[in-house]
């Protein structure tokens, strides 16, 4: 697996050297007002982290969402997993088992040009915002709680075109403290039309955290390493759009995901690939 962090890097510099963008007419906010929900059946193979006992399998529904209204531009989804409450041999969400039944993504963006009234376009950027996202599961004080607060923009990157992008300080809710950064970058690029108005996608994004805090545990009378400094995932797409309807496969690529050192103390696997298959309905 290629190094997220050049990967993120990367995108980046290509962003830095594209072509001019155009900047938002924003005197009337609403004018450009949008939203959108879409529910999403999902199953997933091996997704990080992964305890080696158990299986890495499970199937849950996703319900995202997103839009703009004035100032605020907002993504979120939520999950709930094993949605029959079913025990299998290969099952990481059985009864049981200690985890969570739901997560959540929460990520609304706020945008400066359009708060100040000023164009703040430059080069390939096309928006500035101020940025935050919240990450929880079902677990208080334990598993993924955590907040993330920026900067951002709407990167225009040659060929993918208007990518979101954002500068994080993560805030750990669990241990109230800040620990280190993330980098975020997202895309959705249609690439493929049909006749029938239908379209393929290649859509995806990366979360990279770096500049954390290390830690260590006792395991076995030894020091071993159980949070890493720094550590990601990328998420490559590619999808079947109709009006109403999509159909895809995601792979998924990570390394140490949420700083969790793969095969550390914690004995969790957190570096690899998984695979995602999701049928779309769309409102």
């Amino acid at each position: 697996m290629k190094n997220v962090k050049m990967l993120a890097l990367a995108g980046a510099t290509v962003a830095a050297i594209s072509g001019n963008a155009f900047a938002a007419d924003r005197t009337d906010l609403h004018a450009s007002d949008y939203k959108w929900l879409q529910f999403n059946a999902m199953y997933s193979i091996g997704e990080k982290p992964e305890n080696p006992a158990s299986g890495d399998q499970h199937n849950y529904l996703e319900m995202e969402f997103g839009g703009r209204s004035g100032v605020v531009d907002l993504y979120g989804y939520v999950d709930v997993f094993n949605l029959a409450t079913e025990t299998t041999d290969n099952g990481d969400k059985n009864p049981g088992s200690g985890s969570s039944k739901l997560f959540m993504k929460f990520a609304p963006r706020f945008s400066i040009d359009a708060i100040t009234g000023k164009d703040l376009s430059f080069g390939p950027v096309q928006e500035v915002y101020f940025s935050t996202l919240f990450n929880w599961d079902g677990l208080n004080g334990e598993g993924v709680n955590s907040t993330f607060w920026g900067v951002g923009a709407d990167v225009n990157v040659p060929w993918l075109g208007k990518t979101g992008m954002n500068l994080y300080g993560l805030y750990d809710m669990n241990n109230h403290k800040w620990n280190g950064y993330q980098f975020s970058a997202n895309w959705f690029k249609p690439f493929h039309f049909f006749e029938n108005k239908s379209f393929l996608s290649f859509q995806g994004y990366i979360d990279y955290q770096f500049g954390a805090d290390e830690a260590y545990w006792e395991v076995d009378g030894v020091n071993t390493k159980g949070l890493s400094d720094s550590g990601g995932n990328i998420f490559f797409g590619l999808y079947w759009h109709s009006d109403r309807y999509a159909l895809g496969y995601g792979l998924k690529g990570f390394k140490d995901v949420y700083t969790v050192t793969d095969g550390g103390a914690t004995g969790l696997e957190s570096t690899g690939w998984s695979h995602y298959l999701s049928a779309t309905y769309k409102f």
